[in-house]
């Protein structure tokens, strides 16, 4: 079966495992999956997005208690949550499009849009058009017709993909209104987190090939293909990175980033951060990098760590070798942490007290992945903050979610008479209600260059 008829498969509903991984889940990646082109793409995205709306999101509106829920969007200042419940390919709201979900009572959830438009087959309108008093008017009409008792609209104050109702929709909504349901207008903001946190089956069986493309083009990047020691700078390979990613069509979500921490450089132990960018990469440095793409719909966020070799040397000093592993024994004591139910800052106040049992020098700072590299959900941690995060950190943790397994480890390097080197790790796993599964391995083993 070739690659791209496998991705096919697994959309199809057919089960196909993730990667092959040992028990440390340590795996490299030698060869880049297939990137399918944007015609391609479409249906596996559509077909992914319908089996959402079908099957995850009458699950969630029960969960939230909502009756309805109203997704109100203008063309060119969409909500941001208008595209993970469209089909593809949609670039706007052309005019206005209200998206409307009401909630039967066989529990299944009917969706359409009062809007001039259609959207594709999964959005009939009710409305066939007239000025913007009389879609409003029928907008109305279409509420009073169902009677929900709660309306879910999308504003947060603490949330921002769950904010995206403007101020102006907000305002002319309610005055459409009878005072009936403006009382019965509340926040949509649990439903919006859920929806966006949550992966589906079908989503998981191509989530690993998103962040194989990923790990793949760091391999490349962290190569003698592309780097000449004394003659590429760390410049040279955050821009290789971006224009690779950007010649397999697949979208970075920010800057690739490249460091290096060398022998010699003052490494403070208490710093947040070791390493320096805008560098002639030389042999004997330690390389590290941060990279974020997204693909069918879901986005990765991945770093990893290469080594420079010497002349003469043939493998990493032993020092960095364990510094490595104890970087692993870090995300083992994150990873075993995690329990349904415990929120960010639980989960992040038993990793650091195991980790200081250990006498590992760790800092924290996982987040959820989905739509966005940036995904809603219970944050673990903060880069600059080691406390707990109020609101998104006492969010709690559930099944079926996907999270950037992110934070770092320092060690002193004998061989580098004792300095402190921070290996920075981060890489994209499932939780799936008891385990955590890395997508597509983790980096156990250094990238080595020559």
């Amino acid at each position: 079966m070739s690659k791209k008829l496998a991705l096919f498969v697994a959309i199809c509903g057919l089960s196909l495992p993730l990667a092959a991984q040992d028990a440390s889940q340590g795996l490299k990646i030698t060869t880049l999956p297939d990137v399918l082109s944007f015609k391609e793409r479409i249906p596996l995205i559509n077909d992914m997005v319908k089996d959402r709306l079908d099957n995850l999101l009458p699950t969630l509106m029960q969960e939230a208690e909502l009756d309805m829920w109203l997704v109100i969007n203008r063309e060119y200042g969409e909500d941001r949550l208008f595209y993970t419940l469209v089909p593809q390919p949609t670039f706007a709201a052309r005019r206005t499009s209200i998206l409307v979900f009401s909630k039967q009572p066989d529990g299944r959830v009917d969706r359409f849009n009062v809007s001039r438009y259609p959207i594709g087959d999964l959005y009939p309108t009710v409305w066939q058009g007239g000025s913007s008093e009389q879609q409003w008017h029928r907008l109305a009409e279409v509420i009073a017709e169902r009677d929900p008792k709660r309306i879910g609209i999308n504003m947060s104050a603490d949330w921002a993909l769950a904010d995206g109702l403007s101020v102006g929709l907000h305002n002319q909504l309610v005055k459409s209104l009878p005072n009936k349901y403006q009382q019965r207008l509340v926040s949509a903001e649990d439903l919006v987190i859920r929806w966006l946190e949550t992966r589906s089956e079908k989503e998981l069986q191509v989530y690993p090939t998103a962040v194989s493309l990923a790990r793949g083009v760091i391999a490349e990047a962290f190569s003698n293909k592309v780097i000449t020691p004394k003659v590429t700078t760390t410049d040279d390979v955050a821009w290789y990175l971006r224009e690779r990613f950007e010649a397999l069509q697949l979208r970075p979500w920010f800057q690739p980033y490249v460091n290096v921490q060398r022998q010699g450089d003052k490494a403070d132990k208490d710093a947040a951060v070791l390493g320096q960018a805008n560098q002639v990469i030389l042999p004997g440095d330690v390389l590290h990098t941060d990279v974020g793409i997204c693909y069918l719909n879901l986005c990765t966020d991945t770093q990893e760590m290469a080594y420079v070799l010497k002349h003469q040397e043939t493998d990493v000093p032993q020092g960095l070798k364990q510094a490595l592993k104890l970087g692993n024994r870090w995300q083992d004591i994150l990873t075993n942490n995690f329990k349904t139910g415990l929120t960010g800052n639980q989960i992040l106040a038993n990793t650091i007290k195991q980790s200081e049992a250990e006498n590992i020098i760790s800092s924290t700072y996982t987040h959820p992945l989905g739509f966005v590299g940036h995904a809603p959900g219970p944050t673990i941690g903060m880069w600059d903050n080691q406390s707990p995060t109020p609101i998104q950190g006492d969010w709690i943790l559930n099944p079926n979610t996907v999270y950037a397994i992110e934070g770092n480890i320092k060690r002193q390097v004998p061989e580098w008479d004792n300095q402190w080197v921070q290996i920075k790790l981060e890489q994209d796993a499932l939780f799936d209600g008891k385990n955590v599964r890395y997508l597509a391995g983790r980096q156990t083993t250094w990238h080595l260059i020559r």
